[in-house]
């Protein structure tokens, strides 16, 4: 049976697909409610040679309500919770229905690029890029590059070739 929410989700996922945008999703276990997303990092930041990796999670009353939305990649940004959790005002306070999937998605990988200072998540991500910018960009290669190595090691060990 179809719900209002399910409905949605499905125009979402098709929206998705169809951009022209570095952003992918797929239903997890082919559940609408409960998707992955990967983002690579927006051109032309620290973050651009990234893939990150989200679970989206909705309820039935979406788009009345936002989805949860946590990065599972490790994540060092001063509006990313240590745990993953985003600290994104149009996910809490600002949301609105007229929001897709695709939108917050793209304010997702905006926020990567301009991070908000005045609200930091993570204190520590934020005072080392207000204190030693060098160290933070340092920081976020270290953190990308162990992240390729993990989907290397995931999807490209030796044992699990064809």
């Amino acid at each position: 049976m179809s719900t209002p929410a399910k409905k949605r989700l499905l125009k979402d996922l098709a929206e998705v697909e169809k951009s022209d945008t570095k952003i992918f999703v797929h239903p997890i276990f082919n559940n609408i409610m409960h998707w992955v997303s990967l983002i690579n990092g927006p051109d032309k930041t620290d973050y651009s040679n990234g893939i990150f990796t989200l679970l989206l999670t909705f309820d039935e009353s979406y788009p009345f309500t936002p989805p949860n939305i946590t990065f599972i990649s490790e994540m060092f940004h001063p509006n990313i919770y240590p745990d993953g959790k985003i600290c994104l005002d149009v996910l809490g306070i600002r949301w609105s229905p007229a929001f897709s999937v695709l939108s917050i998605l793209l304010s997702i990988q905006s926020l990567l690029s301009e991070p908000n200072l005045n609200s930091p998540a993570n204190q520590d991500a934020a005072q080392m890029i207000s204190e030693n910018p060098d160290k933070y960009r340092e920081k976020i290669k270290e953190m990308i590059l162990s992240g390729l190595k993990d989907i290397k090691k995931h999807y490209f060990s030796e044992k699990k070739m064809l």
